[in-house]
């Protein structure tokens, strides 16, 4: 009687037992569900993207895919094969029986104190070892003159007096960057009364401050054009910097010799950059890039004052009202309504809508 009771109590309870256990059970087969499709949705993002574990990332899954059978490591990870963190178990249990052996010598240097080495004496050509052991000593690296030389030359550095006389075209260009500019040409086609006509743009870019001075535009670039257009970059003008003292082109032969002579009177250097090499003029050429893509590639133009029209439309927006992302994503010449919170935002429009600018209504 009294054992037919107690079965009576006990079997709710273990009911309840059973359903608590279904539903949780129930709750955790959806969070599992869930990662396993995050995970996939995240492999698939990085695509071909090979995924960088630290050592202690590898100990880490390693030590809990060792309590799961074939079967679950093969259904439940998805970031690397199961063949990798078998792997990776494997040299968890090699290094458990594997004694530390110290090597001879002496400890190799601290990979923060070669990463320093490298760059000063990369972003600093004339510095010696003698310079390079006094500002480590300023950074608390005690470090001898011996230890900086191979690092540099295990990393391919050479030494001061033979790494100043081949100082890089990016360090050239940063020493001499408020002083220096680039010219290129960029051609457009316009429908005219001769048909479809090229026509010659020629301009010239601050290197420091990104502002742009177009020199003229022709459907034939001769000497005469040239004559002008070195004499357009050689006078002074409140929206483009006047002390230039480098040029930087391409090997074009539209550059004539009266071009370049008149650069050269008014002491201005030409740097022709190498055959081949659009990398060495990359403002240009990504000035270039810009106004097709933004502007004059989305536009058929009929006749010269149209593509004028566009090309002074361009350079206006490019001054005042891109963002541009070589300047910290800021504009080259600013209003005062930019960075304000109040106001009401408004909207400017060139070239019917082309190219459109957000402000605030400052008063």
């Amino acid at each position: 009687m009294k054992s037919s009771s107690v079965l009576s109590s006990v079997g709710p309870l273990v009911f309840l037992l059973l359903f608590f256990a279904g539903f949780v059970n129930r709750r955790q087969q959806r969070a599992i569900e869930y990662l396993l499709e995050e995970n996939r949705t995240l492999r698939a993002k990085l695509g071909r993207q090979r995924l960088r574990f630290t050592d202690d990332e590898r100990v880490s899954l390693a030590r809990r895919a060792r309590r799961m059978s074939w079967a679950e490591i093969q259904r439940y990870v998805t970031i690397v094969s199961p063949e990798t963190i078998l792997r990776w178990h494997r040299d968890l249990v090699a290094k458990k029986w594997t004694f530390k052996q110290n090597s001879p010598g002496r400890p190799r240097v601290l990979q923060i104190i070669e990463e320093h080495v490298v760059r000063f004496a990369r972003e600093n050509p004339i510095w010696g070892l003698t310079k390079l052991e006094g500002v480590l000593a300023n950074l608390g690296h005690r470090v001898g003159r011996t230890t900086i030389a191979n690092i540099l030359a295990r990393n391919g550095i050479k030494p001061a007096p033979e790494r100043a006389q081949s100082t890089s075209w990016k360090t050239f260009l940063k020493s001499h960057w408020s002083t220096m500019a680039a010219t290129d040409f960029f051609t457009t086609e316009v429908w005219t009364l001769k048909g479809l006509t090229t026509f010659y743009t020629l301009f010239a870019i601050h290197l420091k401050t990104r502002k742009v001075r177009i020199l003229g535009t022709t459907d034939h670039p001769n000497a005469a054009f040239m004559k002008d257009a070195a004499a357009k970059l050689i006078e002074s003008s409140v929206d483009f910097p006047s002390n230039i003292k480098f040029l930087i082109h391409d090997r074009d032969r539209k550059f004539t010799t009266g071009f370049l002579r008149a650069l050269g009177d008014a002491g201005i250097q030409h740097i022709a950059t190498p055959p081949r090499a659009p990398n060495c003029n990359a403002l240009a050429e990504r000035f270039v890039k810009s106004i097709k893509s933004e502007c004059l590639s989305r536009l058929i133009l009929f006749g010269r004052h149209s593509l004028d029209k566009s090309i002074d439309e361009y350079i206006n927006y490019y001054h005042f009202e891109r963002n541009h992302q070589g300047r910290g994503n800021r504009i080259i010449c600013p209003d005062r309504s930019v960075g304000k919170k109040r106001g009401q935002v408004l909207q400017r429009e060139r070239l019917g809508g082309l190219l459109k600018y957000y402000y605030r209504n400052t008063g």
